[in-house]
């Protein structure tokens, strides 16, 4: 049997990734054997789709589980459509979540957890017109979702647009309270990785101007 769950990294020391169509690393693992392979979501960056494109690599694998923090509606229907189970709300290092899977502490879920585009920061952000730098931010994929995001991006809407616009699309399905704690956890989580980012490319433009 075989398992995929969205990772931040390589390895099974590393974070399960909130982001299930715009993640890092899948790893595909055997929960019996503990042997796992390590792979490129190579529709990390896609403008578009990234969700649906993500689903089909893992469908074409042959897992018959994903585990993940997050999954928007058309990731989720390619899936299940596959017969594969989707288990989200899941978060800790990838080595636990492996042997979590196996001792059955899971439980697969019903629907989706989070809107189509999660993770794509063209939402509602804080201001959505032509900001300082249109265009040479940080990219359309480093917002944290609807309503959460930088506008699109770090380069488009640092506070020149629109100020708050609603959010748009259609929205979640109601949670339960423990459903809702574990979104927001991956959120934080997703909202520190990302933080971390930001401050590192700031390091590195620093010492190109020395």
């Amino acid at each position: 049997m075989k398992i995929a769950i969205s990772a931040t990294g390589p390895g099974l020391d590393a974070e399960v990734d909130p982001r299930f169509g715009r993640c890092q690393y899948f790893i595909i693992a055997n929960p019996a054997t503990m042997e796992f392979e390590a792979m490129d979501n190579s529709s990390a960056m896609a403008a578009g789709g990234a969700g649906i494109s993500a689903a089909q690599t893992i469908a074409d694998k042959g897992v018959q589980a994903v585990l993940t923090g997050n999954c928007g509606p058309n990731a989720y229907q390619v899936l299940s459509s596959a017969g594969i189970q989707i288990l989200t709300g899941i978060s800790g290092k990838i080595k636990d979540v492996i042997e979590g899977y196996q001792s059955g502490k899971f439980q697969a879920s019903a629907q989706a957890n989070v809107p189509d585009h999660f993770g794509m920061g063209g939402g509602a952000g804080m201001g959505g017109g032509s900001g300082m730098g249109r265009g040479r931010g940080m990219g359309r994929g480093m917002g944290m979702g609807r309503g959460m995001g930088m506008g699109r991006g770090m380069g488009r809407g640092m506070g020149m647009g629109g100020g708050m616009s609603p959010p748009t699309g259609p929205a979640p399905q109601p949670q339960s309270p423990e459903q809702e704690l574990d979104a927001l956890k991956a959120q934080s989580q997703a909202m520190a990785q990302q933080l971390s980012e930001i401050q590192r490319r700031i390091d590195e433009l620093e010492k190109k101007k020395k």
